[in-house]
């Protein structure tokens, strides 16, 4: 099968279309016939060698990619009938894994994290939820507000923060979100209640609004240590990237990694039906030929991207 991965570590030149064996579903398992895959920073850190530590013993090649969306064209022993061959359906793929990752022609993945594509919806876009929206979900999660409560998001205008936006006023929160002035009325059709200029001061904007602080912030866009005194005493601040403190006044800050969901099937089944009814909107960039990988990095690592980069590979 063709797959695009790299030998190396490096930069996006490194991308190499690659012909791989063709993976065989085993127990538990299901092979998707991947139509497109969602390009994210995850992937670039593989590219880069972030990743190495975590794949111990591993040989090149590595194939990125945590995003899948595409057609059942095999299934494992043992795996339950709500899956069928020809399905239609979405997979959170971990990458570190045996079979690698979602930049392929064909992923084995447990079944687990496998579920049906939202109807109605483009392959492209489907393949934009499992790993972004399920990152805004767990961070939700872990923040715990209760309804009524107040959560502030930044890098609202990127796929996680704009998922985080309409899942957490799907959870009846009220939702402060940063913006640069051309997003704003993106941020606002999203569901924020309140948005205020993103950058520099932006606890003092939000302590303007909530003058003893906010609750809980999910922070989409590693502001880090510049959201510290937008959160009250005893808040939570949830980090996409790592960042793990320190904070002063009893804060928590909680790193999270969308890995610690990557079996949730009803979890991730949810999110589909969200995007079903429109509760979630997906965003993509640009649809790029799967050879145009290495473009796509580029695009990605430019900034300025308003939703996903997708790979085709139908």
């Amino acid at each position: 099968m063709r797959a695009v991965g790299v030998c190396e570590f490096g930069g996006p030149e490194v991308l190499r279309v690659l012909d791989l064996p063709e993976p065989q579903a085993g127990p538990g398992e299901v092979r998707v016939r991947v139509h497109a895959a969602a390009v994210s920073p995850t992937d670039v850190m593989l590219r880069t060698g972030g990743h190495a530590v975590r794949m111990p013993g591993r040989r090149p090649p590595f194939v990125p990619g945590m995003d899948a969306a595409g057609v059942i064209d095999q299934i494992g022993p043992g795996v339950e009938g709500r899956l069928a061959v020809g399905q239609r359906v979405v997979a959170l793929v971990l990458f570190t894994g045996p079979h690698g990752g979602a930049y392929a022609e064909q992923v084995v993945v447990p079944a687990a994290s496998v579920v049906p594509a939202p109807e109605g919806m483009g392959l492209p876009d489907a393949s934009t939820l499992p790993m972004n929206a399920m990152t805004a979900r767990l961070a939700l999660d872990v923040l715990d507000l209760p309804r009524g409560g107040t959560v502030a998001v930044s890098g609202a205008a990127g796929a996680v923060g704009g998922y985080a936006v309409e899942l957490a006023r799907a959870d009846g929160l009220t939702v402060i979100a940063d913006a640069a002035s051309r997003d704003v009325e993106t941020v606002r059709v999203f569901g924020a209640d309140h948005v205020v200029e993103r950058g520099a001061g932006i606890a003092e904007r939000i302590r303007a609004l909530v003058p003893e602080g906010v609750a809980g912030v999910v922070d989409g866009s590693a502001q880090t240590a510049e959201l510290v005194p937008a959160i009250r005493d005893g808040g939570t601040l949830v980090e996409l990237r790592g960042w793990q403190g320190p904070a002063e006044r009893g804060i928590r800050v909680c790193p999270v990694m969308v890995t610690e969901r990557i079996s949730d099937t009803a979890g991730l089944d949810r999110l589909c039906r969200q995007a079903e009814a429109g509760v979630l909107t997906p965003r993509v960039a640009q649809v790029l030929p799967a050879a145009e990988a290495a473009r796509a990095h580029r695009l990605l690592e430019a900034g300025g991207l308003r939703g996903r980069v997708v790979l085709d590979f139908s």
